[in-house]
């Protein structure tokens, strides 16, 4: 099918296809397919013809349909087609592409709008890749149309290696980031998709890495609808193409083999019409690890039977002896295949290529400089200053002698976080740092390692002496991909890609303190794609720089240097120590997250300092009193009273005044970033739905319950410590429920 059923002229010029092409034409005619409709779009029309192929293929045939790497059928003209393609920050896994921040930098920008400008330039990157692909008759692993991405599962606990991947804790800030890379992705053309983005992994999965083949998440019903489905609700509503499962159970079901989430949720409660694909080798652990199964047709069976129409894995070819078996009817092995086929119309595969609104795309498209400001700009926004003590930053032009030190300066691993693209050049903060540095003649750079990565030093690392020579140390510490990551994927992870303490490594703490005692100012850069606890007192000023893509190095030194303010806020709570997290295998949200979290954190979620400082005032609210479908406008004028333009990001929550046990603390409901000059005031609005103000109930029911609400305005969670740690003032307002 693919490109040949739709551009049967094209494909099938050649000698060796004449034949099959003359058997085609006979049968889409009697079909009542044109071949020569390049315009048609999925109409009752095209469905009948998608139904008319399947009924021509076999029961063997139809099966190798529904694995990732989908061989061709010659005789229908159906070429070989590979699902599984990656493009969480960039086009993964395909060569060079523009490497973007890894997704939890992205969320730390609070901005939507940015976040669908980059998944617009992935996808033109993805399509130029896949034209360029096809051209060449390649038609393998990470070169088709269907991105295995974003993943927005809940980044519950700050020990999963594979929370980078996500947009944080939260599930507002996750529909609305998710939401925004699947437009982006899929574009805005109605007659065809872009790319096709997949929303991941479907539900209750965020760790162990280690027993992801094994365990079984138990959550309550408040926790299921609050907390973990909410930003898959929203991306279906948005139109994502595909679901994938994830590798566990939950609540004793196999995720890629559930009724209850598969059916009774997402086809029947939520309506979603694209298609379903497993994990990796997801459904092979219904027998060999879950144990709900005894083999391979069984498996198959039972994922099938319940939605699951595309396999990632090697499981599905067994649902041929399953169907003759009678553990599955043919028409539901049919209908799988309605939902891929139609997948892969949507993304053009049936138009003939002169047709194609995507087909200009190529070469020219992948790694323009365009793209590469753009991942500048993206790591600029996502930065998070968390401390700057006397104002140390930015750095002035003056005279002094700045040392670089600490093993992620020049270490790649940093930029990359993990389902990564490549880069011709990729630019380390070391190299970032000196490129600024030579532009500015005051300014003498030094540079040295200093401690190691992975392990203690082997010696006294007498290099903690040349802080004494310098006026300001850049310290640059952290984690990187080799030390947190999915299972198989972080060699210096000793819990298949988890942490198993959230703390900086204990020789890097040392180090620093050393550095510290040496009295010189420090500039603590950390990079990482999770929570990290440290001793904050180790550094005057501290940026936290996530994986920051190709363009890392840059963006930080432009925020050192003051080009570049930074604006960036948590997506996650810091917690102060691994001991104040419940345990990690247990999926309840009661003392989790800012909602839940009863212990004080070592940075809140919202967090972020800015060079430049706001105040927020003027609160107006239109009504002081709603009800059930009403709505509510919030207007307040935010106002820049530092001493440089910047970017501000206001938070709205919402909290019961008086809040049992079980009520969150209080809930994002809307945010903006907004940038202001200097000395400048701007008015925000916000409108609020009454659904802003549910709550879910015990058994998972969204109520509206009759009461008053504090609704606060601010630029971090409003915790008792946000303000101590410099947050802006938030202001507040009391709103009824009646």
């Amino acid at each position: 099918m693919a490109e040949c059923f739709g551009n049967i002229w094209m494909c099938f010029q050649t000698e060796k296809y004449l034949k099959i092409h003359s058997h085609l034409e006979l049968y889409y005619a009697k079909a009542g397919f044109n071949m020569n409709d390049s315009t048609d779009k999925l109409t009752q029309e095209r469905e009948k013809e998608i139904r008319e192929l399947i009924s021509a293929m076999t029961l063997e045939e139809k099966v190798s349909q529904m694995v990732h790497n989908s061989p061709a059928i010659e005789r229908l003209g159906i070429p070989e087609y590979n699902w599984w393609s990656e493009c969480l920050h960039g086009v993964a896994r395909a060569g060079a592409a523009t490497v973007f921040p890894q997704a939890i930098g992205l969320a730390a920008t609070f901005d939507q709008k940015l976040a669908q400008k980059e998944a617009d330039a992935i996808s033109d990157e993805a399509r130029a890749k896949y034209n360029e692909a096809i051209k060449a008759g390649v038609r393998t692993q990470y070169r088709g149309l269907t991105f295995w991405t974003p993943n927005i599962n809940i980044f519950r606990d700050p020990r999963w290696g594979r929370g980078q991947e996500t947009y944080g804790e939260d599930p507002f800030l996750t529909s609305v980031m998710g939401s925004a890379i699947v437009k982006g992705l899929q574009g805005s053309d109605p007659a065809h998709m872009k790319v096709a983005a997949c929303a991941k992994h479907f539900a209750v999965h965020s760790g162990p890495e280690k027993l992801r083949h094994t365990f079984n998440a138990i959550v309550s019903k408040k926790d299921l609808w609050e907390t973990y489905l909410p930003a898959f609700k929203a991306l279906v509503d948005t139109g994502v193409e595909a679901v994938m499962g994830a590798y566990n159970r939950t609540l004793d079901e196999p995720c890629c083999g559930s009724n209850f989430l598969l059916q009774d949720i997402l086809r029947k409660k939520w309506g979603f019409k694209g298609h379903i694909v497993s994990d990796c080798w997801a459904v092979r652990d219904f027998h060999e690890n879950h144990k709900v199964t005894k083999s391979p047709a069984e498996s198959a069976a039972l994922a099938i039977n319940n939605g699951c129409e595309l396999n990632c894995g090697c499981t599905f070819p067994a649902a041929v002896e399953a169907v003759r078996q009678g553990l599955i009817k043919e028409s539901t092995i049919d209908d799988a295949l309605e939902h891929l086929f139609r997948t892969r119309a949507k993304l053009g595969m049936f138009d003939a290529k002169k047709d194609d609104v995507y087909n200009s795309l190529g070469a020219k498209d992948i790694d323009t400089p365009e793209h590469r400001l753009l991942a500048r700009q993206t790591a600029s926004e996502s930065i998070v200053m968390l401390k700057n003590k006397n104002n140390l930053l930015p750095l002035s032009d003056s005279p002094k002698h700045v040392l670089l030190i600490g093993p992620t300066a020049a270490n790649i691993q940093v930029l990359l976080g993990n389902y990564y693209g490549l880069n011709p050049h990729l630019v380390t903060i070391l190299e970032g740092m000196t490129q600024k540095a030579a532009e500015m003649p005051g300014i003498t750079l030094d540079y040295t390692l200093g401690c190691s990565m992975y392990a203690p030093n082997t010696n006294d690392g007498w290099t903690v002496g040349m802080a004494e020579a310098a006026d300001v140390v850049i310290a640059c510490f952290g984690l990187d991909n080799a030390m947190e990551g999915e299972e198989g994927e972080s060699v210096a992870s000793e819990a298949k890609g988890d942490r198993t303490n959230i703390e900086l490594p204990q020789w890097q703490i040392d180090y620093l303190k050393a550095l510290h005692d040496r009295g010189t100012p420090i500039v603590l850069v950390l990079t990482g794609g999770a929570p990290i606890a440290f001793p904050p007192e180790v550094a005057d000023a501290i940026l936290f720089a996530w994986y920051p893509g190709e363009e890392g190095g840059n963006a930080v030194a432009d925020t050192i240097f003051g080009k570049s303010v930074p604006g960036g806020h948590l997506p996650v709570t810091f917690p102060k120590k691994t001991e104040d997290l419940p345990p990690y295998e247990d999926y309840a949200m009661k003392g989790r997250t800012y909602r839940y979290m009863e212990k004080e954190p070592l940075f809140p979620f919202g967090f972020g300092l800015s060079y430049t400082t706001f105040a927020f005032k003027g609160l107006e609210c239109s009504s002081k009193e709603i009800t059930a479908d009403g709505s509510l406008t919030l207007s307040v004028d935010v106002q820049n009273t530092g001493k440089f333009d910047g970017d501000e990001v206001v938070q709205v929550y919402i909290a019961k005044k008086n809040r049992s046990e079980d009520d969150p603390a209080c809930t994002l409901r809307a945010f903006n970033r907004v940038h202001i000059k200097q000395g400048v005031s701007e008015r925000l609005t916000f409108k609020l739905d009454s659904s802003a103000f549910e709550t879910v109930n015990s058994e998972g029911e969204n109520v509206l319950v009759p009461g008053s609400y504090i609704v606060t305005l601010a630029d971090a969670a409003p915790l008792p410590c946000s303000e101590k740690l410099g947050a802006t003032a938030a202001v507040m307002a009391e709103i009824v429920i009646s």
